[in-house]
């Protein structure tokens, strides 16, 4: 014997319309020009915090004018402040340069090379000796953890080869944007941000060019500033300017190229 299915009675009332589909909103003349410049560079832009429109954008172009006058390439191109040779030490040099100064992290990578000279070496060694070689940096302990936990995942996920991609370089412990965008850069060849460090956050806080609350937050800002040529040479030539004349408690505004320029915010 069949089963006899129910259905529902149709009392002769017709079905509710279906509710009409929400369309995603057009995006802006502002938001097309960013799609369209992450179609072309093939990545996307960090996003930026602070409102950044054609005075700032006129204001970073006569900076990076003013600061490629003032800092002009050697023709061998621009040195890193740090000493590495490949990727794998820039990873480390960058990583151990936190909260200390470059001419610190130089005098110990030496030491720290001719013992791990590769991710493979440094992936086995005991974390107790390299606190010994890094102890002066400051922070040692996390420090060591994090290069140890860096060349671990380096061997086993990648080969014992530094990954060339952001999204790999930021899963190494201790790797934040502004040290991945110093081994695109430097090992690579790549740009695909500005690595803000003390000195470049100082110097664009001033300029106005960002009202971010910490480093990390203002590469959006500056990437809106700028444009995408003047990425890899403005960190190079604002970290000269915050060494030479942005100082953090001292500047010397009188003899800034960029005077003229420079609101001087929070001074």
């Amino acid at each position: 014997m069949s089963e006899r299915k129910n259905h529902p009675k149709n009392n002769g009332e017709k079905p509710a319309p279906a509710a009409p589909k929400k369309r995603a909103p057009r995006p802006n003349a502002e938001q097309r020009a960013r799609l369209q410049l992450e179609k072309r560079l093939g990545f996307s832009l960090p996003k930026a915090v602070t409102p950044i429109g054609p005075v700032l954008q006129a204001r970073a172009a006569a900076v990076a004018l003013r600061l490629e006058a003032a800092y002009p390439p050697p023709a061998a191109g621009r040195v890193p402040f740090l000493n590495f040779a490949n990727p794998y030490e820039c990873v480390v040099a960058v990583a151990l340069s936190a909260q200390t100064t470059d001419d610190n992290v130089n005098k110990v990578l030496p030491t720290l090379f001719g013992r791990w000279p590769n991710a493979a070496a440094l992936a086995t060694a005991d974390q107790a000796d390299v606190e010994k070689v890094v102890h002066s940096l400051g922070f040692y302990r996390n420090k060591a953890k994090n290069l140890l936990g860096m060349a671990r995942i380096v061997v086993d996920d990648y080969g014992g080869e530094i990954p060339a991609r952001m999204d790999d370089l930021l899963r190494l412990p201790g790797v934040a944007r502004k040290t991945a965008n110093i081994v695109l850069s430097e090992s690579f060849g790549v740009t695909q941000g500005i690595a803000i460090d003390t000195h470049v956050y100082r110097v664009s806080t001033r300029l106005g060019l960002t009202r971010a609350k910490t480093p990390a937050a203002a590469e959006g800002d500056l990437c809106k500033a700028f444009d995408y040529e003047e990425w890899y040479r403005i960190n190079h030539d604002m970290i000269k300017l915050g060494r030479e004349i942005c100082d953090a408690r001292k500047p010397l505004c009188g003899q800034c190229p960029l005077a003229d320029l420079c609101p001087r915010v929070g001074l």
